[in-house]
């Protein structure tokens, strides 16, 4: 075993004389060790409960004759960071927790994994670790939060956002507003809809190496606790059998889980963060290969904040599982997973509702939730969340309104600026020119509280919160700050939208746009951004480090 670094032969004695200070006994010495690796954080909505989560799988690896050790990660809640200096580090910090643990399970050799991630950055940190070290490994999420009721709707984090804008209107009192905030968001966990770190959850179930219904059963159930304690017996079962994370990773699981991404209409955030984890199993995944999947896989559901569907409603309707039962002629059966095959899985999995879960002969849309673009404004690729995107915006041709930051936007869309038939461009705000490409839910949702949404589309070389809807087209590659054409185009050029035909194009002749330059802002750096800026790699790329 590989804790026999640790506890192995006379030359380990001191080692074994550490472990006795922490209580481990002399037959424990004998066991597999187990690493448990937790995002436990007081101040993270999904996090705040991990530590029960955490205690149920150290339950189950007890259970089943193993010793756990738990340790912690960093993890930014895009909620609280979001809109202010703090969302720069938000993507950043998807590198430093794969690389905290690549030096934590380095340094301290156990034997097998089980990582309890939850929310957006930390889930694909944690898969691109666990793909880096290939340790048998299980994951099980901290679940979903239950959707807010206010004025007797159920509403989700994003509508936060868009009641901001509706306040500035006078559409809603102070009172109104003072409702979303003490009851938009009523339990632990994610946030309610299908937002970034909910689909992260249901794709790394998807993917293969967390159980059914890790990415929709609710946070405050009893049933997520027994899923933890399952899953912390799962793990010495995959260490018997000797199945790693490369084991699952692979080309065919990584395109069911762009299937069910696209039948899911998941966040676009998705994108970025298959690219890298890929990038880290070794596995050839491209925007390319992402279109090609899109186009041939429907649409099944539409939650929230798309509709006024949520996360628990998914999971009622028979979760990912169903979601694979009905579009399993795009799904590799055979492939493995932490208990079984693909088929294994899906084949007690209830059957689509019709409602939830579309059936796959009357789909939302017959091609996925996300669409990839390119067009002499990305070349290198775009990625749009067009289940989230009204019927008329998909053909648009709208004149551009540009703005070097996501602040002057906001400040602009709520100051009444943007009017109809504008394409809101913001650049500058990319993984290197942001840097930390930040999130832009402010704009999206103060066009939709403006009641600008069908009518003003929004392109960045930034991303979006999962919480995003609207015709908003980000990870725009190359961004300005690498000298992408979105750093030419001015004030009144004409930008033709055409999410059918899959293009982002600016109407301007290239003979006008050479003569154009552009002065690149200089922003001032230090500390981990000014080395991240160093070695992060373009949007088009999972905006991985080299």
């Amino acid at each position: 075993m590989r804790s026999d670094l640790l506890t192995a032969g006379v030359g380990r004695t001191p080692h074994r004389a550490l472990l006795k200070s922490l209580g481990i006994t002399d037959s424990e010495m004998k066991k597999p060790f187990i690493a448990v690796v937790s995002a436990q954080s007081e101040y993270v909505p999904g996090h705040t409960h991990l530590h029960e989560i955490s205690r149920a799988v150290k339950d189950g690896i007890r259970n089943c004759g193993g010793v756990p050790f738990e340790f912690f990660t960093i993890g930014v809640c895009d909620g609280l960071a979001m809109n202010h200096p703090g969302m720069r580090f938000s993507l950043p910090s998807r590198e430093l927790i794969a690389d905290s643990v690549e030096v934590m399970l380095t340094a301290h050799p156990l034997d097998a994994v089980v990582f309890v991630p939850n929310c957006d950055k930390i889930i694909p940190g944690m898969l691109m670790a666990a793909a880096r070290l290939n340790l048998p490994s299980v994951f099980v999420s901290g679940g979903p939060m239950n959707a807010g009721t206010v004025m007797g709707k159920r509403v989700g984090y994003s509508e936060i956002y868009e009641a901001i804008g509706k306040h500035s209107n006078g559409e809603l009192t102070d009172n109104a507003l003072k409702d979303f905030e003490d009851n938009a968001c009523p339990t632990c966990g994610s946030c309610s809809g299908m937002y970034t770190a909910n689909s992260m959850n249901c794709l790394t179930e998807a993917i293969g190496l967390a159980l059914p219904f890790n990415g929709t059963q609710p946070a405050i159930s009893s049933a997520r606790r027994r899923l933890a304690k399952e899953s912390g017996e799962l793990v010495m079962s995959v260490l018997e059998k000797n199945i790693r994370p490369c084991d699952i990773i692979t080309k065919k699981n990584m395109e069911n889980a762009l299937a069910v991404d696209m039948s899911i209409g998941a966040s676009t955030n998705t994108i970025l963060h298959l690219l890298a984890i890929a990038r880290e199993a070794k596995v050839a995944l491209t925007l390319d290969d992402i279109c090609r999947i899109s186009k041939k896989t429907p649409q099944l559901s539409k939650l929230n904040p798309a509709s006024d569907v949520f996360i628990e409603d998914l999971h009622t309707a028979g979760g990912i599982q169903s979601v694979m039962k009905e579009i399993s002629n795009l799904i590799a059966q055979d492939a493995l997973t932490v208990d079984g095959t693909q088929a294994d899985r899906t084949k007690n999995a209830k059957a689509a509702d019709g409602v939830v879960i579309r059936k796959a002969d009357n789909p939302i849309r017959s091609d996925g939730g996300i669409a990839v673009l390119k067009g002499n404004l990305s070349p290198e690729g775009c990625v749009v969340k067009q289940g989230a995107v009204a019927p008329e915006m998909f053909h648009f041709i709208g004149t551009a309104r540009v703005f070097n930051g996501e602040q002057a936007a906001v400040d602009a869309i709520l100051g009444d600026k943007i009017k109809p038939g504008d394409v809101v461009v913001i650049r500058y705000e990319g993984p290197k020119g942001g840097p930390g490409m930040p999130e832009m839910l402010a704009p999206t949702a103060a066009i939709a509280g403006k009641g600008l949404d069908g009518k003003v589309a929004l392109v960045t070389d930034g991303r979006f919160s999962g919480a995003s809807r609207g015709a908003a087209i980000g990870h725009v590659s190359p961004e300005a700050a690498q000298g992408g054409l979105i750093a030419l185009v001015q004030d009144g050029d004409k930008i033709e939208i055409d999410i059918p035909n899959r293009s982002l194009s600016l109407l301007v002749p290239q003979e006008v746009t050479d003569k154009r330059r552009a002065d690149i802002p200089q922003k001032p750096l230090s500390g981990y951004l000014k080395r991240y800026t160093s070695f992060v790699s373009s949007a088009a790329k999972g905006a991985a480090c080299d």
